[in-house]
């Protein structure tokens, strides 16, 4: 019998040049995230958990309303070990409540992007069997959730009154100013599914306890995708998100303890914000201050009234801090400022630094990994242009681009692998995908970088052709099928360029019929009615041919390096 050869040990260069205090063999906790929230809402129930817009909710209070709208699930809802349970909310309180609520009746959160279209709402909603969805009682949010309703996708809505979540101030002056904005449920077509949640928490049913196994229950399943096909559930066990939380805990050193306040501007249906915005200061007793969307002088007022020392943000919002006249003196609360979601343009970072003498430190993970991977120090000073080093727990290693299992050298560029505790189980119903993404046990992650003889990692380039705009994946397929549509296309291929506001934006190149005509405006308007604005293309350009391989698959080699060139020619950024 030929013995098998010793796996090989893990190289972990990082260990020995870690910020001052941080280890990396941690023990890591798997408590289910809801469970330590109810236990910091129990601990100091007097203390602010949540504001909004100036109305605040103490942990205590916060606390209840989560027991009270888990037990309404179970008993008015049939909410069960596993149910899938839609979340269509901007940042409100709702989100907060509904999230923990879901978690602790036993069902599994789903989220949706309240700005995703139809057809992706649909695939979504219909792909996890999600039957209850959780919206607001807004215009354009309601309209959404009752054509899923009426298509067969959504079986009961769960209705917020916006209103209720604002002061009472506020709210009474929105009621008279902005009423357009409200839907009119009660004259809906599909009132009879629609239940308040007013009315849900106002019950006050205990919930049942739900046993968990955190190892193998499905707490979130976020969508994600490629750059072809439809999005993947990607599943998120109970164990993967507490364990990401223990992980920064132990990287971040307190940061996210009292007496911190983290300002919630990205959105919560977004893994980053969900994660770093409100399980991570909430687990810990800390005071999460939100806005449901990000407004320059909305946020500016927040943190100068909350007196907020933490801010995450995505890279289109450092730009517009950077470029915004007179913000400095507004953001002298805030002691760190992290950047994810996407890559942080040197450019940002140095005007970022002539407005604001605050650390800026740049994260980096995915979905896949609950989704933190990586992270620049965060009370002392990280090599530059680095998404810092692996966190506590976590293992990476770069791999050859033509022999994905055969490890490159340190210092040569690859691509990134992760393994560690935060790392999916797999996505859902989607075996072939799940195996894809794997090897030998290691998340691809289809990023391209290498990493230092510190343990510092740089990131130089994707393998995938996603564009990532303002921290969201934009698929260009799902721009091109849309451009299809058109009955003047007769051919297109979308790639991404830089974008000196959104990081990356979408270029639409385009082949028309013969003898079609339609102008560039035309065609975006066209566009508008298909995709959501993240996706519309910056540009459409018109060619007579597009470039093709030797077996005639559209190329976007060769597209890439045109418009790189067409840029130079006009003295303009590519």
């Amino acid at each position: 019998m030929t013995a098998l050869a010793p796996a090989e040990a893990p190289v972990r260069p990082w260990i020995e040049h870690y910020p001052p205090g941080i280890t990396w063999d941690i023990k890591v906790d798997t408590t289910p995230v809801h469970e330590q929230v109810l236990a910091a809402c129990a601990k100091s129930p007097s203390a602010i958990a949540l504001d909004f817009l100036g109305a605040q909710t103490s942990f205590g209070a916060l606390g209840a309303a989560i027991e009270a709208f888990a037990g309404a699930l179970q008993k008015r809802l049939g909410v069960k070990k596993g149910t899938r349970v839609a979340l269509m909310l901007p940042n409100t309180p709702f989100y907060v409540v509904a999230y923990y609520g879901v978690l602790r009746a036993g069902g599994t959160v789903v989220n949706c992007n309240p700005l995703y279209t139809m057809p992706e709402l649909t695939h979504i909603t219909s792909n996890a069997g999600a039957d209850i969805l959780v919206t607001l009682d807004l215009n354009m949010l309601f309209s959404k959730a009752e054509a899923l309703c009426l298509a067969g996708q959504v079986k009961t809505i769960v209705v917020c009154n916006f209103v209720d979540a604002l002061p009472k101030l506020k709210g009474l002056l929105y009621r008279i100013a902005k009423a357009k904005d409200l839907a009119v449920v009660r004259d809906s077509s599909i009132s009879s599914k629609v239940v308040y949640y007013r009315d849900l928490v106002a019950r006050k049913d205990a919930p049942t306890p739900v046993p968990i196994d955190p190892f193998t229950d499905v707490a979130v399943q976020q969508y994600t995708g490629g750059t072809t096909g439809a999005p993947k559930g990607a599943m998120l066990s109970h164990a993967n998100i507490a364990a990401n939380l223990s992980q920064i805990d132990e990287w971040a050193d307190r940061l996210f303890f009292p007496p911190s306040k983290v300002v919630a501007v990205l959105p919560f249906f977004h893994i980053f914000s969900m994660t770093a915005c409100m399980n991570l200061p909430l687990s810990n007793g800390a005071q999460v201050v939100m806005l449901p969307r990000f407004e320059m002088k909305a946020m500016l007022a927040l943190v100068e009234r909350t007196k907020a020392n933490v801010l995450l943000a995505v890279p289109t919002l450092l730009h517009a801090l950077a470029k915004a006249k007179d913000v400095g003196s507004k953001l002298q609360s805030l002691e760190i400022a992290v950047s994810g979601g996407a890559s942080l343009p040197n450019e940002i970072r140095e005007a970022f630094a002539k407005i604001s003498p605050i650390r800026l430190a740049e994260g980096y993970g995915l979905t896949e990994a609950s989704p933190v991977v990586c992270c620049a120090a965060l009370h002392v000073e990280s090599k530059p242009l680095s998404i810092g080093q692996p966190l506590p727990a976590t293992d990476i290693r770069f791999a050859d681009l033509d022999d994905p299992g055969k490890v490159v050298p340190l210092g040569e560029r690859g691509e990134l692998q992760v393994k560690g505790p935060q790392v999916m189980l797999g996505y859902y119903n989607d075996d072939e995908a799940t195996k894809a993404a794997f090897i030998d046990g290691w998340l691809r992650t289809g990023d391209v970088g290498y990493i230092d003889a510190d343990g510092y990692v740089f990131l130089v380039d994707r393998i995938k052709d996603l564009i990532i705009c303002s921290g969201f994946n934009v698929y260009p397929r799902m721009i091109e099928e849309a451009l299809y549509l058109h009955p003047a296309v007769e051919e297109t291929s979308v790639i991404g360029v830089p974008d000196e506001y959104r990081g990356e934006a979408p270029v639409a190149f385009v082949k028309l019929r013969p003898e079609a005509k339609v102008s560039a405006a035309e065609i975006k308007s066209f566009l508008a009615e298909h995709l959501n604005k993240l996706e519309l293309p910056r540009e459409v350009i018109f060619k007579e041919q597009l470039p093709k391989t030797l077996i005639g698959k559209l190329s976007k080699k060769e597209l890439r390096e045109e418009y790189k060139a067409m840029k130079a020619h006009k003295n303009e950024p590519a």
